[in-house]
């Protein structure tokens, strides 16, 4: 491959927050929110009004990213076990194709057990076949949420001290490797994984110059809080009565951390931009999960409400994708994968679950999903039973139902945006509720879902929180 050649190669530079939701964003009509650099790259790109985290909660998220799969599929059913790396994800594609690649942040795919997670033997993931073809620069850890003087580790299980905001140590960071390849001229793939508006939400965490800036904001619980716990939630989505007490003020700080967020992402579009990449990178701009507040009895994540699904999904690429553009097909995350490459003009693999939606991307006509197929597998990080849940969402509609009773919810998005109606045993609405009935059947058939327990996976998938081979995942 010549350099002419390398240069007509996009590059891609695919950034995500952590915890960031849809309603969250200026653009999205959130007027408390200070985000105006996303609210301007959402003016220059193609905003995927209906993207959806597939599996609301950290590791099932990066684990469906990279591999274009579905939990059932990939094993990650929980936080704090181990990747099988038995996949062809979307590093390996790059890497093969010749793009150095560069990954920078919370990668959260290593640990084998639940805490200590700042111990090198859970926060390191050594070169090879456990970074998922992410052969190039490194500066990740496993996760972390202390965003003052913190850690990354680059070929070492040595901690490398990050200087200041965490965010903005990423950012520089970030910038520096976009200056080296705009002067080699090689096609790259750079993912940043930004830990920030990740709780805990306490004034120490986040500059005070961002804090200052709503503090003092009113902020009030949402229409459809609840002050009784959910009777499906795990011990991550409980709140207790003081955290209650607390929930104007964990805002406070997640919407000052969105606006240091939204700063760093600033200066990361405007040295795309001056530094020559504008025209010849796909710059994507999303999240992994939203966050609950309060709405429904819950805080956190891991379940098929709006809060916690809906998440922001920005992608620029000019003389490609309309300005200030937008499609309304449900993205889900294993889709982001094949879309992706198939824009970039790389193989899909064949194993690959999710669907091409580039023509989306590009206001073509083409296929899209009913819906959006969500798995909820079990509790957050624990081998806990009684959480689990399967979902599809559609343009309208959310359709769930629980393993651990059968109950079944049936929401009408448009009408009833803050999920407070359940329609499921409305007469009105048998056709609707056998409609879903029939497409998430069909949709766990083809993955070969069988809804299990969550301990099941443990005792059949894993040992020492370490997911066996694929091969035995499949063979269920």
């Amino acid at each position: 491959m010549d350099k002419t050649e390398k240069k007509t190669q996009p590059n891609l530079i695919y950034v995500f927050a952590d915890q960031l939701r849809y309603f969250s964003c200026g653009y999205a009509g959130d007027q408390k929110a200070h985000t105006p650099n996303i609210d301007k790259l959402s003016k220059e790109s193609v905003s995927f009004c209906n993207a959806i985290s597939g599996h609301p909660v950290c590791a099932p998220y990066r684990a469906s990213l990279f591999t274009g799969k579905y939990t059932t599929s990939t094993g990650m059913v929980i936080n704090e076990i181990r990747m099988n790396p038995n996949h062809a994800c979307i590093g390996h594609v790059l890497t093969d194709a010749g793009y150095d690649t560069a990954y920078i942040g919370k990668w959260h795919l290593w640990a084998n057990e639940l805490g200590h997670h700042m111990d090198p033997k859970n926060s390191f993931t050594p070169a090879g076949p456990d970074r998922l073809g992410f052969d190039g620069f490194w500066a990740a850890y496993n996760f972390h949420h202390e965003y003052y003087n913190t850690y990354y580790h680059t070929d070492s299980p040595e901690k490398i001290t990050m200087e200041g905001y965490e965010p903005d140590g990423q950012t520089d960071m970030a910038i520096k490797i976009l200056k080296q390849h705009s002067e080699t001229g090689n096609p790259f793939a750079l993912f940043l994984s930004i830990g920030t508006p990740h709780d805990p939400w306490v004034k120490s965490n986040v500059p005070e110059q961002y804090y200052d800036m709503f503090k003092d904001a009113e902020f009030e619980l949402p229409p459809n809080y609840k002050d009784q716990n959910d009777p499906y939630a795990d011990n991550w989505a409980k709140l207790n009565p003081d955290e209650r007490t607390e929930l104007t003020e964990w805002m406070r700080v997640y919407y000052a951390m969105t606006a240091n967020l939204d700063w760093n992402i600033g200066r990361l579009v405007k040295a795309i931009d001056e530094l020559g990449l504008r025209d010849n990178s796909i710059l994507v701009f999303t999240s992994d999960h939203g966050e609950m507040f309060g709405a429904q009895g819950r805080r956190a994540k891991n379940i098929f409400y709006e809060e916690a699904v809906r998440v922001p999904f920005l992608m620029r690429k000019p003389g490609w994708i309309n300005d200030n553009s937008t499609t309304d097909v449900c993205l889900n995350t294993p889709d982001i994968m094949p879309t992706l490459l198939s824009m970039m003009g790389l193989p899909v693999p064949s194993e690959v679950e999710g669907m091409d939606l580039s023509h989306c991307a590009l206001g073509k006509p083409g296929p899209e999903p009913e819906a959006a197929f969500l798995q909820g597998t079990g509790a957050t990080a624990a081998w806990d039973d009684g959480h689990e849940w399967r979902a599809m969402r559609s343009k309208q509609y959310t359709y769930a139902v629980y393993h651990a009773d059968g109950k079944e919810l049936l929401f009408d998005n448009k009408s009833d945006p803050y999920q407070m109606k359940n329609l499921a045993d409305l007469p009105e609405y048998k056709t609707v509720l056998e409609q879903f009935r029939t497409l998430i059947k069909n949709k766990m058939e083809n993955l070969n879902d069988t809804f299990e327990s969550c301990s099941w996976y443990r005792d059949h998938w894993t040992q020492d929180r370490i997911i066996m081979r694929t091969a035995t995942l499949q063979s269920k």
